[in-house]
């Protein structure tokens, strides 16, 4: 089966539940022999977000209203972090847009198996652990060094404007499909899956999904079972 992840790097709530989902996919894969291939999309959350390395926090306080009501939110992302084995280091966040990201992750997908997945993982933890930028090219091409893509191509593809259509596609198709909760994920262009679930659910809802779709696949009528 095939499910497409929009998520953003700049966002919590999308690493925690694409992570749940991702770790999901690999113990369904594990007990029925059936491989998932999970791909990410962009959704940005804050497409008009600046990139001029301010700290997360302060962008927050302004965004929600006050310390007291980012306080409360972070308390409840880092809570849900930490029983998915995510560390979270909010005070030293940067603010960040995300589209470079995006552009570089919708690379790393056509370079090879695995190298996108990777690449977000690190994009994510250098956001919401170690107080990297995530809009700077030479962090952005750094850590796509650091999973195996080419270095030079990376800075080179960041210094133009390559694959900024195919982003903005993404973003306009999670916008056309209603997106209001991130992770969204969509598994053989049938079935959706809006917003964080525990790891268990997705399990049971995987299972779900692939009993519906292999049943889709069966020929009716007597003339197959001959």
């Amino acid at each position: 089966m095939k499910a497409i992840v929009f998520a953003d790097v700049t966002d919590p709530w999308a690493y925690i539940g694409a992570t749940r989902f991702e770790r999901a996919a690999a113990m369904f894969s594990i007990l029925t022999g059936e491989p998932i291939e999970m791909t990410l999309r962009a959704f940005q959350v804050e497409p008009d977000a600046p990139s001029d390395g301010r700290l997360l926090m302060e962008a927050l306080e302004q965004r929600l209203g006050g310390r007291d009501k980012v306080e409360l939110v972070n308390a409840q992302v880092t809570a849900a972090a930490r029983i998915t084995g995510i560390d979270l280091n909010f005070e030293e966040a940067v603010e960040a847009n995300s589209f470079d990201a995006w552009r570089l992750l919708t690379w790393a997908d056509e370079a090879g198996p695995g190298l996108q997945r990777d690449l977000a993982h690190q994009l994510w933890r250098a956001h919401f652990l170690e107080g990297a930028d995530i809009a700077d090219p030479f962090t952005l091409a750094t850590r796509a060094g650091l999973v195996g893509l080419e270095l030079e191509t990376a800075e080179a593809l960041l210094a133009s404007a390559e694959y900024a259509e195919e982003v903005l596609t993404q973003v306009a198709t999670g916008e056309a499909l209603g997106i209001t909760q991130l992770p969204f994920v969509v598994i053989e262009q049938q079935w959706t899956l809006a917003g964080i679930h525990s790891q268990n659910d997705y399990v049971q809802a995987i299972s779900q999904i692939y009993s519906e779709w292999k049943a889709g696949e069966e020929p009716d009528g007597p003339e197959a079972a001959g």
